[in-house]
């Protein structure tokens, strides 16, 4: 069951709102890898498995066909939605937020391209502990000056109750016209009671890179790991050995992830040929996948001595979670910031007809010292507190504290 693509996706949900699913976890949950055309199935589907009974189904489906009375005689659900709908609660037992059914509609939106610009209110959103959670909300977007900030959880839009939703079912919801109103109910950490928060969806363009220079320490902030992402990190760190600068902080704040095969290469700028980046754990008695560095060890040639911090938060997830993880095991980098997303499970699609997918949890990443990124995310070696009136005030605790451990000799 290995994907047909040469890029993979590591990202967990994001809902640039139009909201868009990026492809990977795509917006919607984890890294997403496509199966079609390489399926391995034990057995055959057109035998049940032996030990099933399906005479409930079978009885359910008489039941709701014989008594069910819809609200008006126009009203009607088709054969085949019926189907859908069975399939959607049989992946829906496995109680996995991340495997679940995307009937037409979803599966359509789920594959769309989103690597240009499009609509929506631009946050990333994940499922954590039950509950619709905001990864983060992109750089410059609608969302981010409406104030939403990671770790919100989402508890209504537009009045609609997102209890039991998939983050599928979020992003058809969020998404819409760009100028029109969308209103999300919140609840943040700290404050009393629920508030809503109305964002006018926008045009979205998803930013990469930015760098900064201050005192002895070069910046590079990492916004997402999509198509360029290497491209520009590969000129940034350029920029930062050419430049005086002793310290390289690359904050990976609020970035939700992107592709794999990015994460592996910016990690490999700092890592020795066949150093593990990261390791696919694909369940009891399966062998483990380890994607190493391809080596290219660029500080230890060019700069050697150089400190390295990373920065991460609630927000920073999936193939931000790889390479801080990487880093840090490789005591490559020091990683000052809050506990990570924990967004460290990977999923592939799976075609069930021509019209539909079936998104499965097929494995979860370790660290290199075999720490699980799911759920528990990335324990940073300098944790830092970041408060309401932090964030209200506008200061940069996290930022402060790497610009302190820099100046240090």
């Amino acid at each position: 069951m290995r994907d047909t693509f040469s890029s993979r996706l590591t990202r967990i949900a994001v809902l640039p709102a139009v909201v868009v699913a990026f492809f990977g976890g795509a917006i919607a949950g984890g890294m997403v890898r496509s199966a079609f055309g390489t399926i391995t199935i034990v057995g055959s589907w057109n035998e049940p498995p032996a030990e099933a009974d399906f005479t409930p189904l079978y009885k359910a489906w008489h039941l709701l066909d014989t008594y069910y009375v819809p609200p008006t005689p126009t009203t009607t659900v088709s054969v085949q939605d019926r189907v859908y709908g069975a399939v959607k609660g049989l992946a829906a037992a496995y109680h996995d937020p991340y495997t679940t059914f995307l009937p037409p509609v979803e599966n359509k939106l789920f594959t769309e391209d989103i690597r240009g610009s499009f609509g929506g209110v631009g946050i990333e959103i994940g499922i954590r502990d039950g509950v619709l959670t905001v990864v983060a909300p992109l750089k410059g977007t609608p969302a981010e000056r409406a104030g939403l900030q990671a770790g919100d959880v989402i508890i209504a839009v537009d009045g609609e109750l997102t209890q039991g939703w998939t983050i599928e079912d979020a992003v058809l919801r969020i998404r819409g016209k760009v100028g029109a109103p969308v209103t999300l109910t919140i609840v943040r950490e700290g404050e009393p009671s629920p508030r809503d928060i109305t964002i006018v969806r926008g045009e979205i363009t998803i930013p990469t890179i930015d760098t900064a220079v201050r005192g002895d320490a070069f910046i590079i902030s990492l916004y997402n790991f999509g198509g360029r992402s290497v491209e520009q990190f590969r000129q940034a760190l350029r920029e930062f050995v050419e430049s005086p600068a002793r310290t390289l902080i690359i904050d990976l704040r609020n970035n939700p992830g992107g592709f794999l095969d990015a994460a592996v290469e910016i990690a490999s700028y700092f890592l020795p040929a066949g150093a593990v980046v990261v390791s696919e754990y694909r369940g009891e008695g399966k062998p483990i996948v380890h994607h190493r560095s391809r080596g290219y060890n660029v500080l230890q040639r060019t700069k050697a001595g150089a400190k390295v911090f990373v920065l991460i938060n609630r927000g920073s997830a999936s193939a931000s979670e790889i390479l801080a993880g990487a880093l840090q095991d490789h005591k490559k980098a020091v990683v000052i910031g809050e506990r990570s997303f924990g967004k460290g499970s990977v999923q592939e699609l799976f075609p069930v007809d021509a019209k539909t997918n079936l998104k499965i949890t097929v494995a979860h990443w370790l660290t290199p010292s075999g720490k699980t990124i799911s759920k528990k995310g990335i324990q940073p070696d300098i944790p830092v507190k970041v408060t309401l009136d932090d964030v209200r005030q506008g200061r940069d605790r996290i930022m402060e504290r790497a610009l302190e451990e820099a100046r240090k000799p």
